[in-house]
């Protein structure tokens, strides 16, 4: 068989949907992630530190960003790794912080590398969390 005649599910149409994570739903900006970092609410869920702030932009989806230190993880193959499995975690669970619009960051604070599992479990908590916070009404 042909490398042209295989099917993949992105060419098929399947995979593609409700579950998939735009470059819009990245928070790339400067000015958002200074701000993220300087004036943003924080809260910590092992191996997360989770930073979260209204979004400046209401019209805008939810935009995360996802870090794992340099200094903890030397190679960058590893980083990545780290960094695929929460942006693969996420993108399943995303649904649940529907409600209001917010930038918030996934900041990997363990010392090693955690399984999918775990990885995927830690985030619906945290997810769940973040969708508390963002119901309830602004402090006066």
């Amino acid at each position: 068989m042909k490398k042209s005649e295989r099917e993949s599910p992105l060419s098929s149409g399947e995979g593609l949907g409700v579950k998939s994570f735009k470059k819009s739903e990245r928070l790339s900006k400067e000015k958002w992630i200074q701000e993220l970092f300087d004036k943003g609410s924080s809260f910590y869920l092992y191996p997360f530190k989770i930073m979260y702030l209204p979004h400046p932009d209401s019209a805008l989806p939810n935009q995360v960003l996802i870090t794992v230190s340099s200094r903890q993880f030397k190679r960058a193959v590893d980083r990545n790794l780290i960094k695929r499995r929460i942006r693969e975690a996420y993108r399943n669970q995303k649904a649940i912080v529907k409600k209001s619009s917010l930038i918030f960051a996934f900041i990997y604070t363990a010392k090693e590398i955690l399984p999918f599992s775990d990885i995927n479990t830690k985030t619906l908590m945290a997810l769940t969390k973040l969708n508390t916070f963002s119901t309830m009404p602004p402090l006066p």
